[in-house]
Parts: structure tokens; C-alpha cells; sequence
């Protein structure tokens, strides 16, 4: 057999093994978050908490926008989240700097899986709201979820030191 139709045949065959051994791993499985919307409102709540001994500022309410919120929480509760949203747009037309209404807003659209919009919205509550007690722990821990649900962990790090912030005690009366 001439030398020519050797080194042919071994071409191929090198060929394949060098191809063989450029064969990357499988890229690394995709990590998917499994918190549920619903799961991240609970964590908003238990990161607010409730203390007796804390701080808590309550402003007061128009009634017309108490009205809205009302039957924003009852649509909540009846699933129609999409109505509850509607019902909070409507309230902060009337007032659109209301930290409470403003969160509640967040609330839904966490619940919507709306995680820009619940951050947006939480902040707006934040720079207008109390620096102090579980409404601002409710804020920070918004925008924390809403980070966490986009994969931004860095970011949410920073949300969640300030959750610890807002904790006030409250004035000791002798």
C-alpha cells in the first residue's frame, strides 16, 4: 500500500479524536429560584414584624382613599389582583405620596410577580416614608424580594442592611 493512502486513513481518525477532546463540559445547570410570589410577601411580613416597644408613625387617612384601600384588600384576598392594583392606582392619583398606600401598591405587584414595578414602588415609600419601625422594614424588605427574584443578591445584601436600620426604640415612659 503506498505511504500516501496510510497517512489519508490516519487523518480522519486523528481528526475525530482531536474533535472528541474539544468537546466542552455541559454548561452548569441554571439555578432557578423557586420562591413562589406569595412566599416573598410572607418574608416581607415577617421581616416587618410587630413590636410593642417600637416607634410606629401613623398618619392620617383621607376617607375616600381608605375606601380604595379597603377594597384593594378584598380584592387582594379574592385573588383579582389585577382590581386591587387598579383600586391602589386610583388611590394614588388622589395621593401619590402616601408611603402606606405606596407600599401596599408594592405589595400587589410582588404578588403580580411584578419585581421592578414592587422595587419602584417601594422606594418611592422610602424616600417619602418613616425612617423608622415596620413600615420601613416592610419597605426594605420589598426591594430586598424584588432584587432576589431578579438575581441581583449583591444588591438585595444591601436591602437587607438596611432593614436592620429602621429598628427604633421606642420612648420609655417612667
Amino acid at each position: 500500500m503506498p505511504k500516501f493512502a496510510t497517512t489519508f486513513r490516519a487523518i480522519p481518525a486523528a481528526l475525530v479524536l482531536a474533535l472528541a477532546a474539544c468537546s466542552s463540559a455541559p454548561p452548569p445547570p441554571v439555578v432557578t429560584d423557586t420562591t413562589t410570589p406569595a412566599q416573598r410577601l410572607a418574608a416581607v411580613d415577617k421581616a416587618a414584624g410587630v413590636d410593642d416597644t417600637e416607634l410606629s408613625v401613623q398618619p392620617l387617612r383621607d376617607p375616600q382613599v381608605d375606601d380604595l384601600r379597603e377594597r384593594a384588600r378584598r380584592q387582594r384576598e379574592a385573588g383579582d389582583l389585577d382590581g386591587a392594583a387598579r383600586a391602589l392606582d386610583q388611590a394614588l392619583g388622589m395621593v401619590a405620596d402616601d408611603p402606606g398606600v405606596l407600599q401596599e401598591r408594592a405589595d400587589v405587584a410582588l404578588l403580580q410577580g411584578d419585581w421592578k414595578g414592587a422595587e419602584s414602588y417601594a422606594k418611592r415609600a422610602v424616600d417619602l416614608g418613616s425612617k423608622t419601625g415596620p413600615v420601613c422594614r416592610r419597605h426594605w424588605a420589598t426591594i430586598e424580594q424584588a432584587r432576589l427574584a431578579r438575581g441581583e443578591k449583591e444588591n438585595a445584601a444591601s436591602a437587607q442592611a438596611q432593614i436592620e436600620g429602621c429598628t427604633v426604640p421606642g420612648i420609655k415612659r417612667y
